[in-house]
């Protein structure tokens, strides 16, 4: 009975201890299986990242790794339908607006000369001198003052020829604009409306104002110094209101040809400045006198002709927008040119001596009891009557 109790106690341990083995196989096993999960995970991933790897160096440029430059977006190019009709409608206009001009022109002066008759037989039939003697006596010594400026400031107008009248008030637009642009609340404004540009969304306002727009004082001064050298030989030539037109329309010309070539060449930059219309006015001069002498600022001793002056410009600008120079805007240098060569040449036959329709119907409507008669003769308010026609 003892060993049968012996047998049994030691059957029992056995068997609790393979339970307890059991057990504990049973509680590593999962353990176990897991970690070896995660070492094959592992390496497929592993796998996978170096298999990705290979065919991203494979694909990518030789510095794996970084990211590379994304791809430049496509520009749309913009469409010059409406910069072309605004040219075309802009041009007509300033033509028309200053053969209106003329006759009102002619009109004032008509009048004014009649006035100043009459003061004139009024003053010298007056003995009363003593009168303006009073007068002036009366007057403080800062009123005199004025007036006496007013009277120096007026001799010096009168001294000035039409045509250098008509280039100073084209400067004092100019200087007035140039100060605007030192104004740094008015910059988005001054980039908006006084830069030309085809890729930006207002493309056909900005044509005319950027004619009357300078970023830097030197580069206004250079036009405007050659817009006043020239400035009363074109109206010698065409008169002050066919001049104005003509201004006018070669800075939007100018700025449509800029916009032709900036879209077919992909170049989009903005540009400003009365190099266009200026260039205009010289071609202009230079054709109609092309035998003329001319020389540089700073050196006087050297002179060129006209004609040659105006060929070595055109070659100059040629070159430029051939070579995609970006130092100047060749292509509205190069607009403005021919605009005034053809101008002088056949444009005037063409526009301006076509405008007498048009001046009648005005004289028509600003006086309807008068119809066929016109102020000072009739012949002064032709669309063709400036000074200096052929």
């Amino acid at each position: 009975m003892a060993c049968r109790g012996f047998i049994i106690k030691w059957g029992k341990a056995e068997f609790i201890r393979s339970l307890n083995a059991v057990s504990r196989c049973s509680r590593l096993n999962p353990y176990q299986q897991q970690r070896r999960g995660f070492r094959r995970e592992a390496k497929r991933t592993d796998t996978k990242k170096g298999n990705v790897t290979q065919q991203q160096t494979k694909a990518s440029p030789p510095e794996a790794g970084t990211p590379g430059p994304p791809p430049p977006p496509k520009v749309r190019r913009p469409t010059l339908f409406r910069p072309l009709m605004f040219t075309v409608g802009f041009a007509g206009g300033s033509f028309g607006g200053a053969a209106i001009l003329q006759y009102e022109t002619l009109k004032a002066r008509v009048q004014t000369a009649k006035d100043r008759e009459e003061l004139d037989k009024l003053v010298m039939g007056s003995q009363d001198m003593a009168y303006w003697h009073d007068w002036w006596n009366q007057l403080s010594s800062f009123q005199r003052q004025l007036l006496l400026l007013m009277s120096v400031v007026e001799d010096i107008w009168s001294n000035l020829t039409e045509g250098q009248r008509t280039a100073t008030g084209i400067i004092a637009i100019n200087a007035a604009v140039l100060f605007c642009w030192r104004v740094p609340p008015m910059q988005r404004t001054m980039i908006k409306y006084f830069t030309s540009n085809p890729a930006s969304k207002t493309r056909c306002l900005p044509m005319v104002l950027s004619s009357f727009s300078h970023y830097s004082i030197i580069h206004m001064v250079a036009n405007m110094y050659v817009l006043w050298m020239f400035s009363s030989g074109i109206v010698s030539l065409l008169g002050k209101e066919q001049f104005i037109a003509v201004y006018l329309s070669a800075g939007v010309i100018s700025t449509m040809v800029s916009y032709v070539c900036k879209t077919a060449t992909g170049r989009f930059y903005p540009s400003l400045g009365a190099s266009g219309a200026v260039m205009a006015v010289l071609a202009a001069v230079c054709t109609k006198v092309p035998e003329a002498k001319l020389g540089i600022i700073f050196l006087p001793m050297i002179t060129f002709t006209a004609g040659n002056a105006l060929k070595a410009l055109v070659a100059m600008d040629m070159a430029g927008l051939v070579l995609g120079w970006r130092l100047f805007d060749h292509a509205a240098h190069l607009g403005g040119a021919l605009f005034g060569v053809w101008y002088v040449t056949y444009g005037h036959k063409l526009i301006w001596r076509r405008t007498e329709p048009l001046v009648k119907l005005w004289h028509d409507l600003r006086s309807p009891g008068g119809r066929g008669s016109r102020p000072g003769g009739g012949s002064g308010v032709r669309g063709g009557g400036g000074p200096g026609h052929q």
